[in-house]
């Protein structure tokens, strides 16, 4: 589904990913792990198409991500969903109403959104909190939202970057908990995380970063640093 290939990045001198290369299948769980500055950020932006390799390719399927047009990179961006440490809510809307303007950005109905966006919250065990604002949510819960409202247009791929980042351990394995969950229903997860707890719990598949470059690829899903 994903193939990085002999992808290299450098900013004013500075290199932020050399030559790496791996590939992630349909479904698959993948961690990349890494000290910071290792390139994972880095990594990520290349796959949302919000940076492009200096050198080598990124492919989505049989796609050159960076060689789309701007309505086909769109077309693209709705396939992958993603998540952040800092949750990126709209205060002044309820946990529906965030949910609900993913949707209606991607040019769904109004009956689409009526049965799609409470399904979204059951599935990340928060329909009971679906009308309060973000104001009125613990961290765990905005994240949740913030999940929610990643996967609610079904996409592909869903990239979480750091997502536990600031959640207290109780909350981190929620948070691990519907990831998987959401791996399990078929779509490909890609984790970045520091939390050496989080790849222990979840045994999948780790990628360790240094200096730009992959150090490690481990399907067994040790984190070793």
């Amino acid at each position: 589904m994903l193939h990085f290939d002999k992808v290299s990045k450098h900013y004013n001198g500075c290199t932020a990913l050399h030559e790496v290369s791996f590939r992630v299948a349909p479904s698959e769980f993948v961690s990349l792990v890494g000290h910071s500055g290792a390139g994972k950020t880095t990594l990520l932006k290349m796959l949302l198409a919000e940076e492009r390799p200096t050198a080598g390719t990124v492919f989505f399927e049989q796609t050159d991500i960076h060689g789309l047009s701007a309505r086909d990179m769109n077309q693209l961006r709705r396939r992958i969903g993603a998540v952040f440490q800092d949750y990126r809510l709209l205060p002044n809307r309820t946990a529906y109403e965030n949910i609900a303007f993913a949707m209606e950005a991607a040019g769904r109905s109004d009956a689409e959104i009526a049965g799609d966006v409470p399904h979204a919250l059951e599935l990340v065990d928060l329909g009971e909190k679906m009308f309060n604002f973000p104001h009125e949510l613990s961290g765990g819960e905005k994240q949740r939202v913030a999940i929610a409202r990643a996967i609610v247009n079904q996409p592909d791929v869903l990239i979480a970057d750091e997502p536990t980042g600031n959640l207290d351990p109780m909350n981190t394995f929620d948070i691990v908990q519907i990831l998987k969950k959401i791996n399990d229903l078929g779509t490909t997860v890609i984790l970045t995380t520091h939390n050496k707890g989080v790849i222990d719990s979840l045994g999948k598949r780790v990628i360790t970063l240094e200096h730009g470059t992959i150090v490690r690829d481990d399907p067994e899903g040790r984190y070793i640093l």
